[in-house]
C-alpha cells in the first residue's frame, strides 16, 4: 500500500480537458495544476479516455502525479448521474464498447438539440464544432460556447441557465447506461468508482437510500461530497448515508478551465483515501511525476 509521503500538496480528483468540455489542452491542464500548488490531479474527461497519454506525459514533466480517469454518463430515470472512474483498463472490453455508445448518443442529441434551436436563433452545427476539437466528447457545453460565439449569451454558464435549461424547450436526453451498470463494468476493468456531485439538485430523489445500499453492495467505492454544487441539506444525509454503507468521501474541483467558475483546488481529497483508491485500481497505474 504506498504510503502518504508519496502525495506532496492538494489533490483534486476531478478536472476536464478539451478532449470533452475543458477549454485546456490534457498538457495546458497539467501546467495549470502545477501553477496552483497541486501535488496530484486526475483527468476525468467525459467518457473518454483520449487525453490519458498527453497529461501522462506533462505530469511525469512538471512532478506531478496524476491519477488517470473519465467520468462515465449513467442515468437513473431521467435524472442524469456522473460516476468519476478511477485507475481502469481503458482497453478493457465493456468499457471501450459503452463509453462509445454514449459518445455517439451525445452527439447524435447535440445535433438534434442544436437543430431545434436554430429554428429561433442563427445557431448551425458548423457553429458548433467550430468550438471543438478534433476527437471530442461534442456535447451540450460546446452548444453554449457556440451560442456565446454568436452572441445570444454572455457565458457558458448563462447559455445553460437560459437557451440550453431544459425548461426552455430545446433540451433531450441521451442514451446513458444505469449507475450499478457502469460501476459493474468499471469493477471489471479494475477501476474504482466514485459518484460524482451526488448532492446538486437534492439527490435523494435521484439515488434513495435502497439504491445507494444497491449501488455500495455492486462495489461503489464513494462519493464526492465536496464540491461547489452540492447542496447543504442533501450534502448533510449523505454523508450520514456515506458512514452507513462503507463509503469514502472525495472532494474535487470538477475544474474545466474557463468554461466554469471552478477553481483548480477548490475542493480537495484527503491523502488516506486516495492510498485506498490506488490500493483498489489494478487496470492501470498512477503516473507520478
Amino acid at each position: 500500500m504506498p504510503g502518504a509521503r508519496r502525495f506532496s500538496g492538494p489533490i483534486d480528483l476531478h478536472t476536464h480537458s478539451s478532449v470533452s468540455d475543458g477549454t485546456e489542452t490534457p498538457s495546458q491542464l497539467i501546467r495549470a495544476a502545477d501553477a496552483a500548488g497541486l501535488g496530484t490531479v486526475a483527468l476525468t474527461d467525459h467518457d473518454s479516455t483520449a487525453g490519458w497519454a498527453e497529461a501522462s506525459a506533462a505530469a511525469r514533466t512538471r512532478g506531478l502525479t496524476l491519477i488517470p480517469g473519465m467520468e462515465f454518463s449513467t442515468r437513473v430515470g431521467f435524472a442524469s448521474v456522473h460516476l468519476l472512474a478511477y485507475l481502469f483498463d481503458p482497453s478493457n472490453a465493456g468499457i471501450v464498447a459503452e463509453t462509445a455508445r454514449v459518445r455517439q448518443a451525445r452527439l447524435v442529441r447535440a445535433e438534434q438539440m442544436v437543430e431545434r434551436i436554430g429554428v429561433d436563433y442563427a445557431l448551425t452545427w458548423d457553429d458548433v464544432l467550430a468550438q471543438t476539437t478534433p476527437d471530442a466528447t461534442v456535447g451540450r457545453p460546446h452548444i453554449a460556447d457556440a451560442l456565446v460565439a454568436r452572441g445570444f449569451a454572455l457565458t457558458r454558464s448563462e447559455a445553460f441557465a437560459g437557451i440550453l435549461h431544459w425548461e426552455a424547450g430545446y433540451y433531450q436526453p441521451h442514451y446513458a447506461p444505469d449507475p450499478l451498470r457502469a460501476i459493474t463494468l468499471v469493477r471489471a476493468a479494475g477501476g474504482v468508482p466514485v459518484i460524482a456531485h451526488p448532492a446538486t439538485r437534492g439527490a435523494m430523489d435521484v439515488i434513495p437510500e435502497a439504491k445507494l445500499a444497491r449501488l455500495a453492495e455492486a462495489g461503489l467505492f464513494g462519493l464526492e461530497l465536496e464540491h461547489r454544487e452540492n447542496k447543504p441539506e442533501a450534502k448533510a444525509r449523505l454523508y450520514v448515508l456515506a458512514e452507513k454503507y462503507g463509503l469514502f468521501v472525495t472532494g474535487s474541483s470538477d475544474y474545466h478551465g474557463d468554461g466554469k467558475p471552478n477553481r483548480l483546488g477548490e475542493n480537495t481529497t484527503a491523502p488516506e483515501v486516495l492510498e485506498r483508491i490506488i490500493e483498489q485500481g489494478t487496470g492501470s497505474p498512477p503516473v507520478y511525476g
